[in-house]
């Protein structure tokens, strides 16, 4: 259990910042420009990082490329599930005019609804976490070079 909780508190802490990202952006109505959920993947890619880099300095001599991408995925499939969810609630609760606004802004929308939009955010989520993950873990890896 100890091997999971670390990815579990990072990827809650993560999906918090995304979060509090998305609702800074909200103030300022800034929210509606997809410009800015690229800021989105550095911060699930610190997160994957941090989580990474506390397990290897947990178990330095059993880390391996396996556990390290292991707790980067777990660590950023957690933070996107969750703030998947706020994004849902957001845009059918609090702010039902908020994807409207969102697919003006991207001219066009091709009759995309809240669903299609919800799925797109957890898909790029996932696609931000596994290449966060791979790029993170060439850091961390084992090295094998003798030179």
């Amino acid at each position: 259990m100890k091997k999971i909780s670390l990815p579990i508190r990072f990827g809650f802490v993560t999906s918090a910042v995304l979060i509090a990202y998305f609702l800074i952006l909200a103030l300022f109505h800034k929210h509606v420009n997809p410009a800015f959920s690229f800021f989105n993947a550095i911060i699930t890619a610190f997160g994957v990082y941090e989580a990474i880099r506390l397990s290897k300095l947990e178990s330095r001599e059993t880390f391996s490329y396996g556990e390290g991408f292991k707790t980067g995925l777990i660590t950023g499939f957690i933070a996107t599930m969750l703030f998947t969810i706020f994004f849902l609630f957001y845009a059918t609760e609090f702010s039902p005019d908020f994807l409207p606004e969102l697919l003006k802004e991207m001219h066009g929308g091709l009759g995309a609804d809240v669903g299609l939009i919800t799925f797109v955010v957890a898909i790029m989520g996932f696609a931000t976490t596994v290449v966060s993950t791979l790029a993170v873990m060439q850091l961390f890896k084992n090295s094998k070079n003798l030179a």
